[in-house]
């Protein structure tokens, strides 16, 4: 099992779910060994995001991460569901270069994504691929009931579960495991959109978020249900998309975990807390890699070019 990088350059536009900011975003090859940069090429000169739990900044409604130049706070907003496909392919390696702060939203979940990243094609590096192994249980909790944890795991194990006092969520699952494999997450969670609730746009407006938002990029709930006249493309689409996200929030540590994942009324705050309290236990988790032998985690070949 060795690292993974595109086989070729490939590119897409589109607007920001909550900044409503069009963008052109490339992603390229990149060496063993470098992990995923995403680079804002509008700043002069560009500047880098090397993935990392630390650079998140912001987790309000999506995963943003911040850096600094010449004075600027600068941002890219909406990571989770592109990083979400990347752990979904297992690329390791690759730049991602965008010329605004948010990354286009699509169609709110990750399977647009899945296809830019099908078809640019894998390239398979020489260098093993490196994995984080939970090696003890690590928890995070917050003052409304939600909590995060980590287990040792023999695989990547997502058991995750949502509460929602809505007449839209009393139809669905409000819990799902998910044994993560290439195969399982294309199937079982790729295709799941982002949600939002009306009567929560009026105050997302004033502070400047949800301004992309459309029944074409996400769900949208009003007190009796579903807006969206196709309806949901899965019964339990909102519990398998809070999966999707957690696995790109996840995947922020820059590597797969080994580990079981098990979530409640969590979101991208707590996740990256999850990490971050991991990361301050050394004793927690160590780096492997299964060059001669068969690892935990299965991935699906994507074109794959050796």
């Amino acid at each position: 099992m060795n690292q993974r990088t595109l086989a070729n350059p490939i590119k897409a536009r589109g607007v920001g779910l909550h900044t409503g900011h069009e963008s052109i975003m490339t992603l390229r090859p990149a060496p063993v060994n470098t992990g995923i940069i995403f680079r804002r090429i509008d700043r002069n000169p560009p500047l880098e995001f090397k993935v990392s739990p630390n650079i998140v900044g912001e987790t309000m409604l999506c995963t943003t991460i911040v850096a600094h130049q010449d004075g600027d706070k600068v941002k890219i907003a909406t990571i989770e569901h592109l990083m979400s496909a990347l752990a979904g392919i297992g690329i390791d390696n690759v730049y991602i270069d965008i010329t605004s702060d948010e990354v286009p939203i699509m169609d709110g979940s990750s399977s647009h994504f899945i296809f830019l990243l099908q078809s640019a094609g894998v390239q398979i590096q020489d260098a093993p691929k490196m994995f984080v192994r939970i090696l003890k249980e690590v928890a995070v909790e917050n003052d409304k009931g939600g909590y995060a944890r980590f287990k040792p795991f023999a695989g990547f194990r997502l058991n995750f579960s949502i509460e929602f006092d809505h007449p839209a969520f009393q139809e669905t699952a409000e819990k799902m495991t998910l044994d993560f494999s290439s195969t399982s997450y294309f199937k079982e969670v790729s295709r799941a959109r982002t949600f939002g609730f009306m009567k929560d746009m009026e105050m997302l407006r004033a502070r400047n978020l949800g301004l992309g938002a459309s029944l074409k990029n996400a769900i949208g709930l009003d007190d009796d249900g579903v807006m969206n006249v196709e309806g949901l493309r899965d019964k339990d689409e909102f519990v398998r998309h809070k999966i999707l996200d957690a696995v790109g929030d996840l995947y922020m540590i820059g590597a797969p975990i080994l580990g079981e994942f098990t979530a409640h009324k969590s979101g991208h705050a707590l996740n990256n807390q999850l990490l971050r309290a991991l990361l301050a236990q050394p004793d927690a988790y160590e780096l492997v890699s299964f060059k001669d032998a068969k690892p935990p985690i299965q991935y699906g070949s994507s074109k794959v070019l050796l």
